[in-house]
């Protein structure tokens, strides 16, 4: 990805078999269905890709191919985000939790691609089904595409990550299935190319931003940076019984600290709508050690001591961020709880260490809302 700030936006892939631009061999940026791997070894396994907080398989979300300029051992580098799908996982802000990240990088000549770079026409015939291994041998699992080293007693054919998504990909049809299956008929239990574990399917479409505010209009941001976040008034409030009771005990500086703090925040969100104005359907903002990120709010920002080194001991720097418009496009409403963020933070190694074929962890930072400030 070129330097400065760039926007990705959904776009469903068109036409019938459009997907193939998904698959690994295009290097796609994408949200949702199964994960395009890049590297082909070194997979995340089911451990490290279960829920900080529920210890369920998490969904893959999305995917970024963000190549490094002048950095022959990441020539061709992907950064990959999965997400729990329980909403009472969401409630906490701060660190990981429900979300994990992981970072592949190959060089331009490796034992996966080719050298040059893809053709840009389809390939022939129908679309390719859902693979079920890598072309390193690694059985991918039927339901989410990740790695697979469960298989199906039975058959012996039909791989999974764990006891989960064998017994939902059961109750989905291979039970009927099985026996042919272990006949060696694979076109008898085919995989679906969608089903209810994965987010829906988009291609993700990268944009330069066009810069809006002029280069020196800097009075919004220094302000923004200067947010109290003293929540002394709300413990005296806490403390002092019934809200009116605690309104009353309140003097004037007390009050007019309460207000300040009431103006910064909404300051915060009303530059964070102001930004994304232009561009409201934005679901990606990027910008690798340069612009940080958009934040919603002055509460909740991780101070640098938050941010793990990597664990090749180098600083993890700001790379991209994920906007709250992606959630319009995963069809995860509902009556009760939904899966909400204000913003998803992405920190990545300032070495983008690794140059080997395994997959390695990044750090993501979700922050919330403030009361009273949403979309």
């Amino acid at each position: 990805m070129a330097p400065g700030v760039e926007l990705g936006f959904a776009a469903a892939a068109e036409g019938p078999g459009a997907a193939w631009r998904l698959r690994s061999t295009y290097f796609p940026s994408k949200v949702g269905g199964r994960p395009a791997w890049l590297g082909e070894a070194g997979l995340p396994g089911p451990a490290a890709l279960r829920c900080g907080r529920c210890q369920q398989p998490c969904a893959f979300l999305l995917q970024l191919y963000a190549p490094l300029p002048g950095r022959p051992d990441a020539f061709h580098r992907s950064l990959f985000v999965f997400a729990c799908r329980s909403p009472a996982c969401y409630r906490p802000p701060g660190p990981r939790g429900p979300f994990r990240v992981f970072r592949s990088q190959l060089p331009r000549r490796n034992d996966t691609y080719p050298e040059e770079p893809p053709p840009e026409e389809p390939p022939p015939g129908p679309a390719p089904a859902p693979p079920r291994r890598l072309g390193s041998g690694a059985a991918l699992c039927r339901v989410c595409g990740c790695l697979g080293p469960r298989c199906c007693g039975r058959c012996r054919r039909a791989a999974y990550c764990g006891p989960e998504h064998q017994a939902l990909d059961w109750r989905r049809g291979h039970r009927r299935s099985c026996d042919q299956h272990a006949a060696g008929d694979d076109s008898a239990d085919a995989i679906p190319e969608h089903n209810e574990f994965l987010f829906p399917e988009y291609e993700i479409l990268i944009e330069p931003e066009e810069p809006e505010f002029p280069a020196d209009s800097t009075d919004d941001e220094q302000e923004a940076e200067d947010t109290s976040k003293d929540t002394k008034e709300q413990e005296e409030l806490g403390a002092a019984g019934t809200a009116d009771e605690a309104f009353q005990s309140l003097d004037e500086k007390t009050l007019e600290a309460m207000a300040k703090h009431e103006t910064e925040e909404e300051k915060i969100f009303r530059m964070f709508k102001n930004q994304t104005a232009a561009e409201p359907e934005q679901i990606i903002r990027y910008c690798r050690g340069g612009e940080g990120p958009l934040w919603v709010s002055g509460e909740n920002r991780p101070e640098e001591k938050d941010i793990p080194n990597c664990v090749c001991g180098a600083k993890r720097i700001f790379e991209f961020q994920i906007m709250p418009q992606l959630l319009n496009h995963l069809q995860v409403d509902s009556l009760g709880e939904s899966i909400d963020w204000g913003t998803l933070v992405v920190y990545t190694c300032a070495e983008s260490c690794g140059g080997g074929s395994e997959y390695l962890e990044e750090f993501i930072w979700k922050q919330d809302y403030s009361m009273g400030c949403t979309l």
